[in-house]
């Protein structure tokens, strides 16, 4: 394979096992990638292995442009830009048009399940952007990823702590995949410049409890769900110091969870890898350290 594949927010945690598939799993040689990010400096070691490394400022679009020259497939990874209602999709357009302008064969965007009937606050970013990559006349796969199981480490350990999870998801079920299986099924596109649409989730869905059973089975720590309205969520997260637009975010997934919006199986994730992904319980196990520092 000749073509030139660029990564871009490839210091992130998705974009650097992105790049780790395509090398290890796919055997992409390291010239025939691009890793692109504001800060090129953070991806010395990529470029100790060979791979190019580029500056891509999502606020830049001319910027923009001259990086994604001479690319064949582009992997557009949704930026961080949560604060500002609106800024993160200006970003994603502005990845598109000069997309566009560098004559990019072949784009990949990592999008969300079902961003057309969603209660989560960004998922007008990710419908924007699939629409603006539609729009483009470029070939295209959009990967869909659901929640991460990776999430639970960042509110988990203090659920254990107190013993208490406190949500307002109700009864609601949802399907978590990790964001390492993601990154192998989006180096999967990437390599072979698959099109399509594809939503990567777990094989089940699961209740809160039945995630608190699993979390309390990986730890022998004992974990209380406890139903709260979301105006509850919102202050209890906003009273723990996190800004508002977090709260909201947080919020507006359980409320997509209760909703039933969530509850989506499928067998792309197969289909792209050939592979399983790991099961929640076997990730929590994998993380224990994690979950009870």
């Amino acid at each position: 394979m000749s073509e030139t594949i660029l990564v871009t927010g490839a210091a992130g945690q998705l974009g650097q096992r992105v790049i780790h598939h395509l090398i290890e799993s796919y055997k992409v040689a390291p010239a025939n990638i691009v890793a692109a990010t504001r800060s090129p400096e953070k991806l010395a070691t990529l470029a100790a292995q060979g791979v190019i490394t580029r500056k891509a400022d999502f606020d830049d679009a001319a910027g923009l442009e001259a990086a994604f020259a001479g690319v064949d497939r582009l992997l557009i990874i949704s930026t961080d830009a949560l604060d500002t209602p609106g800024k993160r999709l200006t970003q994603h357009k502005a990845a598109v048009a000069a997309a566009v302008k560098a004559k990019v064969k072949h784009i990949t965007y990592t999008s969300m399940p079902s961003p057309d009937n969603s209660l989560v606050t960004f998922a007008p970013d990710h419908l924007g952007t699939e629409n603006a990559i539609k729009e483009s006349g470029i070939p295209y796969a959009i990967v869909r990823d659901a929640w991460y199981h990776d999430n639970y480490l960042h509110g988990m350990p203090h659920n254990l702590q107190t013993g208490k999870w406190f949500t307002s998801a109700g009864d609601g079920k949802i399907s978590t995949i990790s964001r390492d299986d993601c990154a192998l099924a989006i180096a999967s596109v990437l390599a072979a410049g698959t099109n399509g649409t594809y939503t990567l989730t777990g094989k089940q869905s699961l209740t809160s409890k039945e995630i608190a059973s699993i979390v309390t089975e990986a730890t022998g720590k004992p974990l209380e769900v406890v139903p709260v309205s979301d105006e509850q969520l919102g202050q209890g997260i906003r009273g723990a110091g996190l800004p508002g637009f977090v709260a909201d975010m947080l919020v507006s997934a359980d409320a997509n969870i209760r909703a039933g919006k969530f509850d989506i199986v499928t067998d792309d994730f197969a289909k792209l890898t050939g592979k399983q992904p790991q099961s929640l319980k076997d990730y929590f196990v994998a993380n224990k350290a994690a979950l009870t520092a």
